[in-house]
């Protein structure tokens, strides 16, 4: 039988958008074709609508990822408040956990930092971070020290958690990603997204008047100019999840 796997999906709006289920077989398929590997299983556990592993389930699984919500991660919900619980209890099993986005952001309040608004406000597109060439964990990978990825997001890590380490940062955040030992990694952008995803986010964030037609246009304008490093934040990715760092 082959390792285990567990995608814990907090999806962006709480649910599949019915183009990324057409295209992608949801954004669970998205994840699965990023990280997946033959001989995995890798199974969901949709928090936001209650839906938890136990702690029976929890010792079968090597590795969790938290992925994008549009949910707040300062947010008290109950559901929001169990999930805090549960990866406390992760990183008291030293199981390893990779955040995207919210994941990114949830893991950094579990840990003891500061979630919020960021001030400068919404970053969506393709940006560039800067790695950090001191990085433990960027050590035995041959990495550029600047990287595109897609970003869309109104929320950061404000605050490292104690003993925590910044592992990139950009012009517009300060906290693109970070450790926690070396079995937590937090991602603030979406290594998993394509340019496709993007574009589809813009236009929906658009349509709630999230964001103006002027900045949805600029986005787009942006974004045609920049393409993102899908295949080294994959190697980064997967050589964390599965314990290769």
């Amino acid at each position: 039988r082959g390792r285990k796997w567990v995608g814990r999906d907090l999806l962006f709006f709480a649910e599949d958008s019915e183009y990324v289920k057409k295209k992608y077989g949801g954004y669970f398929g998205v994840f699965v074709k990023m990280l997946g590997e033959e001989g995995e299983t890798w199974d969901m556990y949709r928090v936001a609508a209650g839906d938890f592993p136990d702690d029976g389930e929890i010792v079968h699984y090597d590795g969790f990822v938290i992925t994008g919500s549009c949910n707040d991660a300062h947010g008290n919900d109950a559901w929001i408040c169990k999930l805090l619980n549960l990866l406390k209890k992760l990183d008291s099993m030293k199981k390893r956990v990779l955040g995207i986005c919210f994941g990114h952001q949830i893991l950094g309040r579990a840990l003891g930092g500061k979630t919020g608004r960021a001030i400068s406000g919404w970053d969506i597109g393709v940006r560039t971070v800067h790695l950090s060439p001191s990085s433990k964990l960027l050590g035995s990978l041959t990495m550029p020290s600047l990287m595109s990825v897609i970003e869309c997001h109104q929320d950061e890590v404000r605050e490292l958690p104690p003993k925590a380490e910044v592992m990139a940062w950009s012009k517009k955040t300060g906290i693109e990603m970070f450790r926690y030992g070396d079995h937590i990694m937090g991602i603030q952008g979406h290594p998993e997204y394509t340019k496709d995803i993007l574009l589809h986010l813009i236009d929906r964030l658009l349509q709630r008047n999230f964001i103006t037609e002027t900045y949805a246009n600029e986005v787009k304008a942006s974004a045609d100019a920049q393409e993102p490093d899908r295949e080294a934040w994959k190697k980064l990715c997967t050589s964390f999840i599965k314990g290769r760092l």
